[in-house]
């Protein structure tokens, strides 16, 4: 597992993607299970679980899959990561699809969506983007 846990879920969702998985198992950390939150409200994946395993907690993920559909549904990518932050104030946020993606940031006040963000008046690091 890599030390950066934000590239490893965001890695792990992409190629179970790829690969059509129906579940993948993350290392479960706050930012891990915020994320999750963000990705279930949102409906990416289908339902995530937690299970212990020798006294270490992980996320099992069961992600949503259209059938018959040829590329991958789920797109990802990192914008910030530990050796180059992006920050951004609220007016900045960048729309992503025209606002049928979504924003991920770390804000203040926890890791939020580009949406409430704007609601919020409040920006923060640019996390990932997704659509």
């Amino acid at each position: 597992m890599a030390r950066d846990t934000l590239a490893n879920i965001i890695n792990s969702l992409r190629n179970a993607d790829m690969n059509r998985k129906g579940t993948i198992r993350v290392p479960c950390t706050n930012i891990t299970k915020n994320i999750i939150k963000i990705l279930l409200r949102e409906g990416f994946i289908e339902n995530a679980r937690k299970h212990r395993e020798s006294e270490k907690y992980f996320c099992v993920l069961k992600l949503r899959h259209r059938k018959g559909l040829q590329k991958p549904r789920l797109n990802l990518k990192r914008i910030s990561r530990p050796g180059l932050r992006i920050y951004s104030n609220y007016q900045r946020i960048p729309r992503i699809l025209g606002g049928m993606g979504i924003v991920i940031l770390s804000t203040s006040r926890g890791i939020i969506t580009d949406r409430e963000a704007r609601l919020e008046g409040i920006g923060g690091e640019l996390l990932c983007y997704i659509w």
